[in-house]
């Protein structure tokens, strides 16, 4: 039999998909909802989740539940470049000679007498050789991971999921910040397992939020961002992750460190505080280049056999001749040379933004590619979203990072990557001035950033 609150769902999509509810349109308070179909404020809230779960509307906090536009729910995971002529929707940072030099280092790594090896078949730990020079290349602040445990994987998303498949397994649940990187939810949909959002605050995922629930509904590990969070940007500070790690030790839980900007600061990682609970993952699609994708996870000795296990069973293991590539740039000096220059750009573009931006209320570290923009009286992140598409310009609503069962905040992401330099700076313009069609923004004012 059917649950009466998915019933009551099914029958708020049919109306949505007939247009007898359009995009923009507010639903009715839960409690309104509640009392107008006789059920009770549970149900109600089951099945605002659901539609939520579907992404059909969008909860703002304080600003009630929407329905959520076409060009809103275009690409949630992720996964797809935007057609947009100024992407500010994914964060896929590319340099403008990057092509000569990578192009130097695959002549170097393609040799005939080199290639005969990466073409065979190689296993989830590659070779003790590969795994020492990973090890050097992720150290940071201080920590360098074991070479002995290390693996490889495709990109960066299938070491998330062979992470996740190690420490929990279907119908098991496990923590993250409520907002979060959006295609986690739907790894954890695929593995069959729940992510539960997490209070934050600005250094990130709050100790007594992990504690609380491990006192009621205990969970079995962790998905974390400490560093140059997506997408807030935000940092844990020192006090922060020790905080964590001494949870993470007097509870037992793993946690999975999500590091894929960390090659943007000097910052020790989570797992320099935690080393026996923490599986640090690294990838080289932001470090390097999208279209040269590897994943490299570090496991405490504990995990790291269900970790090579999930790697060989997803067939997420890393092909030989990427690995090698990679491998030719980390050992040559390219893969370090191409991280240090992306250091500047990403502070180059923050200046620009924050000059751009003026007077608006804004969250971000220097030292990010993303920016975390709050949005003002009078506009909806999925309106602007919609009127920024209209302008040319593609970016995300705090809904595409909210957990399924979380309201998302009055605000949106922009990624500061993609565009050169000049197009970022008139397309910042363009945006501030659109928004300030509902404040009072004048040209002259200085940035305000929020929780800096």
């Amino acid at each position: 039999m059917i649950a009466h609150y998915l019933t009551l769902a099914d029958s708020l999509a049919a109306e949505i998909a007939s247009g007898r509810l359009a995009p923009g349109d507010r639903l009715p308070p839960q409690r309104d909802f509640a009392y107008q179909r006789g059920i009770a404020a549970s149900t109600a809230s089951r099945v605002y989740a659901e539609l939520r779960h579907r992404g059909l509307v969008t909860g703002e906090v304080g600003r009630g539940t929407y329905v959520r536009s076409v060009l809103a729910q275009s690409h949630p995971a992720l996964t797809e470049p935007s057609p947009a002529p100024l992407d500010l929707e994914l964060n896929f940072p590319l340099l403008p000679h990057q092509g000569h030099t990578i192009a130097a280092a695959l002549d170097r790594a393609l040799r005939p007498d080199t290639i005969h090896h990466a073409l065979k078949p190689i296993g989830v730990a590659a070779t003790p050789q590969a795994r020492a020079i990973a090890s050097r290349f992720l150290a940071r602040g201080g920590w360098q991971p074991s070479a002995e445990t290390l693996a490889f994987t495709g990109n960066g998303r299938q070491a998330i999921a062979a992470a996740l498949a190690a420490i929990a397994s279907p119908g098991e649940r496990i923590g993250a910040e409520a907002l979060t990187y959006p295609a986690l939810q739907s790894i954890a949909t695929q593995l069959g397992i729940t992510v539960v959002p997490l209070a934050m605050d600005q250094y990130g995922v709050l100790p007594e939020a992990i504690a609380q629930h491990q006192q009621t509904a205990p969970l079995k590990g962790l998905y974390l961002q400490p560093c140059l969070h997506n997408p807030l940007g935000i940092s844990m500070n020192p006090a922060r992750k020790q905080a964590i790690a001494d949870l993470l030790h007097a509870t037992g839980l793993p946690a999975i460190e999500d590091a894929t900007y960390g090659f943007l600061t000097d910052d020790p990682p989570l797992a320099a505080f935690a080393p026996q609970q923490v599986i640090y993952v690294e990838s080289f699609s932001k470090r390097i280049a999208p279209g040269l994708t590897l994943g490299i996870v570090s496991a405490p000795a504990a995990i790291a056999s269900r970790l090579h296990h999930s790697i060989r069973a997803g067939g997420w293991s890393a092909a030989g001749v990427p690995l090698a590539v990679a491998l030719q740039m980390i050992g040559d000096g390219t893969a370090e040379s191409i991280s240090r220059e992306k250091r500047q750009d990403a502070r180059d573009r923050q200046a620009i933004a924050r000059h751009c931006l003026a007077c608006l209320s804004w969250q971000a570290d220097p030292r990010a590619y993303h920016l975390w923009l709050h949005l003002p009286p009078g506009w909806r992140a999925e309106a602007l979203v919609e009127t920024a598409a209209r302008h040319g310009m593609a970016l995300l609503p705090a809904s595409a990072f909210t957990l399924s069962n979380h309201h998302a905040p009055p605000a949106v992401r922009l990624a500061l990557s993609a565009p050169p330099q000049d197009q970022l700076r008139a397309g910042l313009e363009t945006l501030r001035r659109l928004i300030a069609t509902a404040t009072d923004c004048p040209s002259g004012s200085t940035p305000s950033p929020a929780g800096q």
